[in-house]
């Protein structure tokens, strides 16, 4: 349960919302799955704080990890039915979907070799690295998603990985993995690092998706208030992102 604590409320620039993003693709909205949402009543508040910021629609990514969230196909989409339902019953109009935020841990490549990631689109793969060091088979693995034409993979905010650096991340973009940044890393809030290899990504343009990665009212809080920001702007007017294409 919330605790809903009166706040002075942010004051945002009229001019920006994410309509022109239209589709929050790496979120943890999905009820009691994760470490996001924990029941419908937290999902419809992330829900509506969402669309108030003009998304259209929402691809839920709840994690996959084989030591922590041992989530599958069944548990995922058996949330996403029970999330469905109580905004059929509050007539709350936004189309939702589910995929999965894969943990590239000991069974992902044993995911990627019998074709069993949750995708979104088309084919599209959202998976993550540690936050300690990259996996050792991380670029074989992601080479044989792209040449076998069976996923088009996207790392999950890069610019939260202390190890990886712009060069990183380009090099693999070049390869075909596509770099998926959340939003409120552009206003500081996971630190003053992230934030500078944030900007440099969007001014070197290896930005292909940017999402909220939704847990909790402080990352609802943090998403509207990241359209104050330049950097936030900038990427919101003319940027080549992808995230129309999940519509």
């Amino acid at each position: 349960m919330f605790n809903f604590f009166k706040k002075k409320e942010n004051k945002v620039n009229p001019d920006f919302n994410y309509e022109s993003v239209m589709v929050d693709m790496h979120s943890h909205v999905l009820p009691g799955i994760d470490d996001g949402a924990q029941n419908t009543e937290e999902s419809i508040f992330l829900i509506k704080k969402m669309m108030d910021l003009g998304i259209k629609k929402i691809i839920a990514t709840p994690h996959i990890m084989v030591d922590f969230y041992r989530n599958t196909p069944e548990t995922i989409n058996g949330a996403l039915e029970i999330l469905k339902a109580e905004l059929k019953k509050q007539n709350i109009d936004i189309e939702i979907e589910a995929a999965a935020e894969h943990y590239f841990d000991e069974t992902f490549e044993k995911r990627v070799n019998e074709k069993k990631l949750m995708d979104m689109g088309d084919n599209y793969a959202l998976f993550e690295y540690s936050f300690i060091s990259p996996p050792p088979n991380a670029f074989e693995v992601i080479q044989r998603m792209i040449e076998w034409g069976d996923y088009k993979p996207i790392l999950a905010h890069p610019e939260r990985y202390a190890y990886m650096t712009i060069a990183d991340m380009a090099n693999l973009r070049d390869w075909g993995c596509n770099m998926q940044m959340n939003t409120i890393s552009l206003t500081g809030y996971y630190g003053k690092d992230v934030k500078k290899k944030a900007e440099a990504m969007v001014d070197g343009y290896i930005v292909d998706f940017i999402s909220s990665d939704m847990h909790h009212p402080r990352h609802a809080a943090a998403f509207k208030d990241a359209l104050n920001f330049p950097y936030v702007q900038k990427i919101l007017s003319n940027y080549p992102l992808k995230n129309i294409m999940l519509k």
